[in-house]
């Protein structure tokens, strides 16, 4: 065989081993990529009348070497200059890979056994749906899992949201988003 078939043999077998390996995707009962969330999202409060739960998420295929997971939502089409934290959830157990909508309102979920939340930007900590101003049009809302490459993140209590998202970011070995959009006229 000659170097040039050889090459080729091996980018063959390369590009064969990516393509069958599965990647790290998150899915949703309740919400769509690019598409608009029901009102039971929309936060209760700040002039909005939702049932302020949070939705249905599920991963599959975590990266091998994943030692637990972090769950943010946040919209960066807020009028803040920095954007605007919804749920932060940390320290998730590795052998968590699906939560049922409204998890993110019960602090004593099983699920949370191991975790924690971080103070969302109108300071609860937990799941603050959506509340774009009235007639800003369409905010986009970033769900995201993170796989992390620790058991723990660190963090002090009443960590900010930046704080929360830096060491999250920090130690991501890979994340999954859906972008849902909400407005409200």
């Amino acid at each position: 065989m000659n170097k040039s078939m050889a090459i080729a043999s091996l980018l063959t077998l390369v590009v064969s081993a990516s393509a069958s390996a599965a990647s790290f995707t998150l899915s949703s009962n309740d919400i769509k990529q690019g598409e608009f969330m029901s009102k039971v999202h929309e936060f209760k409060g700040f002039g909005c009348s939702g049932d302020d739960l949070s939705p249905h998420l599920k991963w599959e295929n975590a990266p091998k070497g994943t030692k637990s997971f972090a769950i943010t939502v946040y919209d960066p089409d807020a009028p803040t200059g920095s954007g605007w934290w919804h749920w932060q959830v940390v320290n998730i157990d590795k052998s968590i890979t699906e939560v049922a909508q409204g998890a993110g309102s019960d602090s004593h979920a099983a699920w949370l056994s191991t975790a924690s939340h971080v103070d969302n930007d109108y300071g609860n900590p937990r799941f603050g749906g959506a509340c774009p101003p009235q007639g800003h049009g369409v905010h986009r809302y970033q769900f995201t899992v993170h796989a992390l490459s620790v058991e723990k993140l660190e963090l002090p209590v009443n960590a900010s949201g930046a704080l929360a998202g830096y060491m999250i970011n920090a130690n991501s070995i890979a994340t999954s988003t859906i972008e849902a959009l909400y407005k409200r006229d």
